[in-house]
């Protein structure tokens, strides 16, 4: 029996008038394929498993939506219809930006049918290797400078994660001139003394 997620439902009524249709439908096709699927969420994304394995999942952006399967790599593509440059990227439709960019309600349904059967012979993909930690990138002066003035701003910092922690090193040393570094210095103590990430405006 299929599982419903209310977070998915949150997911979409909250996405861009646009993405509404294409999840919904999106979703309609997952179920009508695969009755027992079971919805979830994962990094923020809708995912879709069977028998404990995940099938695809759909996400929406700004301005498209995205719609893959998680066992690309080992599917036909009988009709030529998938971007499978990155077998392992979420979105293997490119950007879909309305219900006419998708492929033909039949082949959809074919290919979510084929992750199913691949689901059932080979059960949950092998976990990926884990990269090796990235070492963290020294403070910039710059930015130590601005740190040791403000308390708050350091309590937060080291109380930051190694990646994120990375990511503001990385933006502040790639600034070009010396005002655009001192731009993102300022930028770097107020969003982090909020406690936001360097990247938090860009999830949901």
């Amino acid at each position: 029996m299929a599982t419903l997620d209310p977070r998915m439902d949150a997911y979409i009524a909250k996405s861009a008038d646009f993405a509404k249709p294409i999840l919904e439908h999106l979703r309609k096709l997952v179920h009508k394929a695969c009755p027992g699927v079971e919805e979830t969420m994962k990094w923020s994304m809708p995912f879709f498993q069977y028998q404990g394995a995940i099938l695809c999942n759909m996400a929406a952006f700004k301005r498209h939506c995205a719609f893959g399967f998680w066992q690309a790599s080992l599917m036909r593509d009988p009709a030529k219809v998938m971007q499978l440059k990155d077998k392992e990227a979420a979105g293997h439709f490119g950007h879909i930006l309305s219900l006419k960019d998708l492929p033909a309600d039949k082949i959809l349904l074919a290919y979510i049918k084929e992750v199913v059967g691949l689901n059932e012979m080979t059960g949950k993909l092998p976990a990926r290797k884990k990269a090796p930690p990235k070492k963290e990138l020294p403070v910039p002066e710059s930015l130590a400078a601005a740190l040791k003035k403000n308390k708050k701003a350091m309590a937060a910092w080291e109380a930051f994660a190694p990646s994120h922690r990375r990511e503001y090193n990385e933006w502040v040393t790639e600034a070009k001139t010396e005002e655009t570094r001192q731009k993102r210095v300022d930028t770097t103590i107020e969003w982090i003394t909020e406690g936001k990430s360097r990247h938090w405006k860009y999830k949901k």
